[in-house]
């Protein structure tokens, strides 16, 4: 990998750092607002609806500029939600522009690396990214979680004592302004790749029905199809997991909160591991040999229901994680290298986030169904493994229909 495709992947880290670590301060400042706790999961809602309502506009905002720019003019959305926070604007809304930057973000970061790099470097390229993903996904929480400790503001306030005038979870809030900075200086330095696949025109009809015509297009394409089955079910699966998981360490190993937060973030670490061995291990034309790695993931997330002993636990997860990262990287790389030949790299992405995030607010819906219907955390999770695996089965066996000369 040469010095751009690091520029690219430091932009997308800090960007995805700046994004993890506002999570966590944004529930600090509804807290100070003292705001009803549904506020908390609703915070996320309105992150995850920009994805899909936005999805028809912005793949194609993205193939019809450089994506070094669109990664520059979205990290500068987020930009402006972190400053709408700090001016006072109800931070479910100003979070919701942060989803808006980071809907646009999306179809840019990755399909910049199918039009800067050749298709035999996609699965490491995209191990590199999903690694970084990952890593910011935990770091944030970290960070998140320091920078709201008040001793430590306390502490710097020592230094800085204009500090003392601002609350804890705003004071992260200007920190996080930084790295979102620090992301547009390095999102500067992104090599400038030709656009690809420019729409021909740029009326919000046109643009629906050509979002309308790229989804088709891609769930009628037999590769494009299983990768990007896989891809939603894995996300929406993925989402709910960790709300599953944050539920049976406090139920079944009665664990407090903070230790129970850990817990998730083993199975983030897992899929770090697992994508960095299909980077290494897996070729792209061999990307459909890994689904049923996704079977195994669905069975052992069912096996979780006989573990009381924490340390045990705490190995299942980081097996879940592996598992899951080493069959998601290849399914991620086979879909862009698809959507790049079908219609470019950004409407297939722009496709792609509409049924993840789709996926991961039915698939929330009903983890919050089965809870209200009083359903106990053991028969949600064996419920939820099955279905992973049941899916998974699906998939492999519609495949082998569609494409018998390839069995595996």
């Amino acid at each position: 990998m040469n010095l751009g495709f690091y520029i690219i992947l430091t932009a997308q880290f800090l960007s995805a750092l700046a994004d993890n670590a506002l999570l966590f301060a944004a529930i600090a400042l509804l807290k100070d607002l003292n705001a009803p706790s549904w506020h908390t999961p609703v915070l996320q809602e309105f992150f995850v609806v920009s994805y899909i309502a936005l999805a028809p506009f912005v793949g194609a905002f993205a193939d019809a500029i450089p994506k070094g720019r669109v990664m520059f003019i979205s990290n500068n959305i987020k930009l402006v939600g972190c400053f709408a926070m700090l001016g006072g604007l109800n931070p479910l809304f100003a979070y919701g522009i942060v989803g808006l930057g980071a809907a646009a973000y999306s179809p840019a970061k990755y399909g910049i690396l199918t039009e800067y790099l050749p298709a035999e470097k996609l699965v490491a390229a995209n191990a590199w990214m999903e690694g970084a993903t990952v890593f910011a996904i935990i770091l944030g929480a970290i960070i998140g979680g320091l920078m709201l400790n008040p001793h430590i503001s306390a502490t710097m306030s020592g230094y800085l004592p204009w500090l003392d005038q601002i609350d804890v979870a705003k004071f992260a809030i200007i920190l996080i302004t930084l790295l979102y900075i620090a992301a547009a200086v390095a999102n500067l330095f992104i090599p400038v790749t030709a656009p690809d696949h420019r729409p021909p025109r740029r009326d919000p009809i046109f643009l629906l029905r050509d979002f309308g015509h790229s989804f088709k297009q891609l769930w009628k394409d037999p590769l494009g199809q299983v990768s990007l089955a896989v891809t939603t079910l894995f996300w929406g699966a993925g989402a709910t997991l960790r709300l599953v998981i944050l539920s049976w360490a406090l139920l079944v190993l009665k664990f407090d909160i903070q230790q129970a937060t850990q817990l998730t973030a083993i199975v983030a670490v897992g899929i770090a591991i697992g994508s960095v061995a299909a980077g290494r291990y897996v070729k792209l034309n061999d990307s459909v040999k890994v689904i049923p790695t996704g079977i195994i993931m669905g069975v052992v997330v069912m096996s979780m229901v006989f573990v009381t002993n924490a340390i045990l636990a705490a190995a299942l997860l980081m097996v879940i994680g592996i598992l899951g990262g080493f069959f998601v990287v290849p399914m991620n790389a086979l879909l862009q290298h698809r959507g790049h030949l079908l219609m470019g790299a950004g409407h297939s992405i722009a496709v792609q986030n509409f049924n993840e995030n789709l996926s991961i607010l039915i698939m929330l819906g009903l983890y919050a169904l089965l809870d209200s219907a009083g359903w106990s955390i053991n028969a949600i999770t064996i419920v939820f493994g099955a279905f992973i695996s049941l899916s998974m089965l699906i998939i492999q066996v519609h495949y082998r229909h569609i494409n018998p000369a390839h069995h595996g």
